[in-house]
């Protein structure tokens, strides 16, 4: 664990305030969940919950079959970083997503960008660009957003269309209905 410096007191409702710039370089949104945890030293660790990340090992197989048919690939991920990655890309595994993609998932609308396009996107941040064309759909779970599903191509052939767009939307859906259950 690291020190901050910053101490905070507990107010009389047991409510702590997480400083602004904690929040900003943890990326910790309002009202975005938070695990607590308790350590054997007497430590209370807070931790970003990711209600994705306990389908991870489905996610990969999700993302493994979606490859397979598409034949691009494939990456999961939570509001944060990739979970699962198929096809290739697996170097970026953990990595967090770019600032772009986290606030074009929170318009919630499934979108196909060439290279170029104003609505191309990085996905995760200091990835090199080698794709030309992207699919990304938002996981929407009792409305709310908790991750995407993304295809990515590089072969200037292999151009996407709206096949990839309702084959990433229709695995979008699967997964947010998975959460729910």
């Amino acid at each position: 664990m690291k020190a901050t410096g910053i101490v905070r007191r507990i107010d009389d409702l047991g409510r702590v305030v997480i400083p602004k710039e904690i929040r900003r370089t943890m990326r910790i949104r309002e009202s975005e969940p938070l695990e607590i945890y308790t350590g054997k030293e007497g430590e209370i660790i807070l931790k970003k919950y990711s209600p994705i990340s306990e389908l991870t090992d489905f996610a990969r197989q999700y993302a493994e079959s979606l490859s397979q048919v598409s034949g691009r690939v494939t990456l999961v991920a939570d509001r944060d970083q990739i979970i699962a990655a198929a096809g290739g890309y697996r170097n970026v595994l953990g990595k967090s997503l770019s600032r772009e993609m986290e606030n074009r998932m929170e318009k919630r609308d499934c979108f196909l960008a060439t290279r170029g396009e104003r609505e191309f996107t990085p996905v995760v941040e200091n990835m090199p660009e080698e794709y030309l064309y992207q699919a990304v759909c938002p996981i929407l779970s009792e409305g709310d957003m908790i991750g995407a599903v993304v295809l990515l191509e590089q072969e200037q052939k292999r151009k996407m269309n709206e096949g990839d767009l309702k084959l990433i939307q229709a695995a979008a859906g699967f997964l947010g209905k998975q959460m729910e259950q």
